[in-house]
């Protein structure tokens, strides 16, 4: 009669014995150290990248320059890194800056590629480019076009939708929620930079509608300081001049 409520006890006892020694080799496996990252953030990216390691969902706009991009890549990064996520997702929409390209060759990668470049530069400026390739072989670091969102479930992911600003207002809807559990998601633009046909297509200007209800999770941040040459800053602020 006790030897069903003993082999039942003793699964039970096996169960729990597993799920703490796995937890204690997740613990191993996590750095304790900080990352060492080949490039710093700016005092204002530092408080970005705080706002995305607290929040679920982080918008991060700013002018051309500063660095929205790259506090988010390092966000991603040193999440991946210390075993807080499994794996970065990266989508970027398939818009050029008003010139037609035509047909390109080759697979999704390769098509994706010239689209992706400025995510590959500067997670190759962050880290040993050696390391963010073999991230990219084992697929721990993901590229996903738009097209093939629909369907996908991301948990225990770092999602960067980058080049927000020219993700129409239905992506932007369809990419937040394939968020699952265990997930964040940094949503990364400049409305000064739209190159929809009709930039009142452009997702990121409802996505700051969406914010100013002040959901909790969701946190939102305008960058101000330019992190490329001086000049850059400099240049911008004529062409705004003289288009006003």
């Amino acid at each position: 009669m006790l030897k069903e409520p003993k082999r039942k006890l003793g699964l039970l006892f096996s169960y729990l014995l597993s799920q703490v020694m796995e937890d204690v080799f997740k613990e191993k496996r996590k750095l304790k150290n900080p990352i060492r990252f080949q490039v710093g953030l700016n005092e204002e990216q530092k408080k970005a990248k705080t706002l995305i390691i607290d929040n679920t969902i982080t918008v991060i706009t700013g002018l051309a320059g500063s660095g929205k991009t790259l506090a988010a890549c390092q966000a991603g990064l040193d999440m991946l890194f210390k075993r807080e996520v499994e794996k970065i997702i990266i989508a970027r929409p398939v818009v050029t800056a008003k010139e037609e390209i035509g047909f390109l060759p080759g697979g999704i990668k390769d098509k994706l590629d010239p689209f992706i470049a400025p995510i590959y530069d500067n997670m190759y400026r962050l880290y040993n480019k050696d390391k963010i390739d073999k991230e990219f072989a084992d697929g721990r670091i993901e590229i996903i076009p738009f097209a093939f969102m629909r369907g996908r479930n991301f948990s225990n992911a770092f999602i960067i939708l980058d080049e927000a600003q020219n993700i129409t207002d239905t992506q932007m809807e369809l990419a937040i929620t394939r968020l699952c559990e265990g997930s964040k998601m940094v949503i990364v633009g400049d409305t000064g930079q739209i190159d929809l046909k009709d930039r009142k297509d452009s997702g990121l200007f409802f996505l700051q509608k969406v914010i100013a209800h002040s959901i909790e999770g969701v946190s939102y941040m305008h960058l101000k300081t330019n992190h490329r040459h001086p000049i850059v800053e400099s240049v911008i602020e004529i062409y705004k001049q003289l288009r006003n």
